[in-house]
């Protein structure tokens, strides 16, 4: 833990408090960025980490996770990996010691080990006082840098007094974490499917629950799929298609990057069930809807190589063609006969994995900052309230935000506006001007 100190950058001490300009909350990729660009503009502020930086990365998910995006892609502009080939796939530790290395770099003043309990607007007078576990700050203007995976979220449906080991995928860590038995997985986004994929490596016998997802290429004619969606203008979406909410992406980069073919899974042994519907007891219930949600999947895929080819085209690029991209596999009987309900107990699972994703969590936030549904109302992430804004969050300003590279460029525009702001607070009208310019003895006479 680190103290909060006077002689910390950015802020300074009162007679029983803190102040600074800027507070923000959090110091995983959201928080870091801001700091930069607040330093880059000469804003005081200062950053709060419950944890440490970017504890996230180190504790919030599995042993073997890496980036799903390559290294010269899932960084920030001014610091690259110096020990990842840039095609290749960083382990999660390294990440969390880039950013390390990034706060670093630009001295950022950054507290850890310090968490904010309470947010509330002065009343009367202006900013916002802070609540911390080490002591009250006051700040004109709050940055909720906290991110998108705040609470981890398992259905309702999720069978009570059952006889399996229940884990959400956020406390999963590794198939040695499981009893013996066959698994379920439900969810079949990035997370779901790379867990599927190690517990089935590991000789565990999966069945995997799959809603509906876009399935990219890894990789396409020699350039990552990131690469496709930037120059596609895909990343610069600025709003979600209707209908399109919640579906997930199902992309990894494990053992090099391969992309995610459900029915090549299937093959090697895992079970495909379609999205789960209930629980009585040990039997589980699964919408007839597996087969819609493949083809689905597999018209994203093929709109993507698509969409490559014609970029191609028009552009007169030399990249060599792969026609065994457009090769698929034949459906698996899990497919073609799908199944509709599954006694567990029966089929010998003793674990449940929940990548049902997560819920953003702002009780501590206590503004007029959201809606009737507890979202942040924002616009690109300067919020309803005045001085209160947001970071981290998906779509903040477009489909790449809530990825590394996204929210540094969505930080620089929230910088930008907090530096506005502090300028027109910072003008003196021509009487008060006039005053600044009288010597001290006469500003003593004229005050007297």
């Amino acid at each position: 833990m680190t103290d909060l100190t006077p002689t910390s950058k950015g802020i300074e001490m009162t007679t029983d408090k803190i102040k600074t300009d800027t507070l923000i909350v959090g110091a995983g990729q959201a928080g870091v960025a801001m700091s930069e660009h607040l330093s880059k503009l000469g804003v005081p502020h200062l950053v709060l980490e419950r944890s440490r930086i970017a504890e996230r990365w180190r504790t919030g998910r599995w042993d073997s996770l890496v980036a799903n995006g390559p290294a010269w892609h899932d960084r920030f502009p001014g610091l690259e990996f110096d020990d990842v080939s840039p095609d290749g796939f960083a382990p999660k530790e390294r990440v969390a010691d880039y950013f390390e290395a990034y706060a670093k770099k630009f001295n950022a003043p950054i507290r850890t080990g310090v968490e904010v309990k309470k947010v509330q607007r002065n009343v009367g007078r202006p900013g916002f006082t802070i609540e911390t576990s080490e002591g009250v700050i006051e700040a004109n203007r709050v940055v909720a840098a906290t991110g998108p995976f705040q609470r981890p979220v398992i259905p309702p449906i999720a069978p009570k007094d059952a006889p399996f080991k229940q884990l959400h995928s956020a406390d999963y860590r590794n198939p040695q974490q499981l009893p013996e038995g066959a698994v379920l997985v439900v969810g079949a986004g990035s997370s779901g499917v790379q867990i599927a994929d190690e517990l089935q490596r590991s000789g565990k016998k999966v069945y995997l629950s799959v809603g509906a997802h876009d399935r990219p290429p890894r990789a396409y004619r020699n350039r990552d799929f990131c690469w496709w969606l930037g120059v596609l203008g895909e990343w610069d979406q600025a709003a979600m298609k209707p209908g399109r909410e919640h579906v997930t992406i199902a992309v990894s980069g494990a053992h090099g990057g391969k992309t995610v073919d459900f029915r090549g899974l299937a093959h090697r042994g895992m079970t495909l069930v379609g999205l789960t519907q209930a629980f009585d007891g040990s039997v589980a219930t699964f919408q007839p809807n597996l087969s819609e949600n493949l083809a689905r999947g597999d018209e994203n895929y093929r709109a993507l190589l698509d969409a490559a080819d014609a970029y191609i085209e028009r552009n007169g690029l030399d990249l060599p063609e792969e026609p065994e991209a457009r090769i698929t596999f034949a459906d698996p009987e899990c497919v073609t006969k799908p199944i509709l309900q599954l006694d567990l107990v029966e089929a010998g699972v003793t674990s449940i994995i929940w990548a049902t994703g997560f819920a953003t969590d702002y009780s501590w936030l206590q503004v007029d900052a959201f809606d009737a549904n507890g979202k942040p109302q924002h616009q690109r992430g300067v919020s309803s309230e005045a001085g209160v804004y947001f970071l981290g969050l998906p779509w903040q300003s477009r489909r790449g935000s809530s990825f590394i590279w996204g929210v540094w460029h969505d930080a620089k525009y929230v910088a930008d506006h907090i530096a506005i702001q502090r300028s027109y607070l910072e003008y003196r009208d021509a009487d008060e001007r006039q005053a600044d310019s009288l010597p001290a003895a006469t500003k003593t006479t004229v005050s007297a």
